[in-house]
Formats: C-alpha cells, structure tokens, sequence
C-alpha cells in the first residue's frame, strides 16, 4: 500500500494522478514547472519517436493528447511509494481503458520537483510498451 506521509514530490504525485483520473488537463499542466520534462515512457516510443521527452507545457500538453487524452480513464494501481531528496517512484501499474479495450503498464513511476514551489520538474516512467500491450483484454 502507498504511504501517505507528507513529501513534496509525493504530494506532487498524488495531485497529478488526481488531475489525470478527473480528466483535467488544465489543473495536470499546472503542476508542471515551466520548463518540466515528461518521459513515458522512457526512451522512443509512439509518443515520443526521438525518445528525448516532452519538455515545456506546449509539449507536455501535446503529450496529454495523444496519451491520457485518447484513453476514456485511467486507473492508477500503485503498490507502495518511496520518497528520497526531491523525488518519489511509485510502483505498481497504470491501468488505461481505451477503445472498449484495458492495457496494463507495470512500472516504476517517479516525480521529481523543485526545491521552491513544489512544481513537477521531471515525471519519468519505466514500462515496456510491448509488456503492456500484452495484458490487453476487453473492458
């Protein structure tokens, strides 16, 4: 189970998941510090075919659209959390419902914030998009 104690990057954390799962994507790029750097996941992928990530709200936003803004929900089935310096993974699986269809990603998620205000400066993933695409399965 996720531990909830108070941690900077862990509150970050949680309020992006909540953002996500409301479907607002105004409240989720708020988080962001302006110059904020999303990786998910890590490396090339459909989303990210240079796998340098999205930095910058203009690009974190188009990553919204394609990814979470394609989905109907996403779950977040963390397992535990692990809070160091100015960062949290979280474990578990991210569970997104598209096309009548669910797709499981198990990973590693982590936050990294700034020391000031508590903004989101690196959201990274670590899953295997073929791993995922796997445990497709119908809603």
């Amino acid at each position: 189970m996720t531990t909830k104690t108070d941690h900077p990057a862990r509150t970050a954390g949680y309020a992006s998941q909540a953002a996500v799962r409301a479907r607002d994507k105004a409240a989720w790029l708020e988080l962001f510090a302006a110059d904020g750097i999303v990786e998910d996941p890590i490396g090339p992928s459909v989303f990210d075919p240079e796998g340098k990530g999205h930095r910058g709200r203009d690009a974190i936003a188009a990553f919204w659209d394609k990814s979470i803004g394609a989905t109907e929900a996403i779950e977040f089935l963390f397992d535990d959390s692990f809070a160091c310096g100015n960062e949290v993974a979280f474990t578990g699986t991210i569970r997104s419902h598209i096309g009548g269809q669910v797709i499981d990603a198990e990973g590693v998620f982590t936050y990294r914030v700034d020391d000031d205000d508590g903004k989101i400066l690196a959201l990274r993933a670590f899953w295997e998009a073929e791993r995922a695409m796997q445990t497709m399965k119908p809603a």
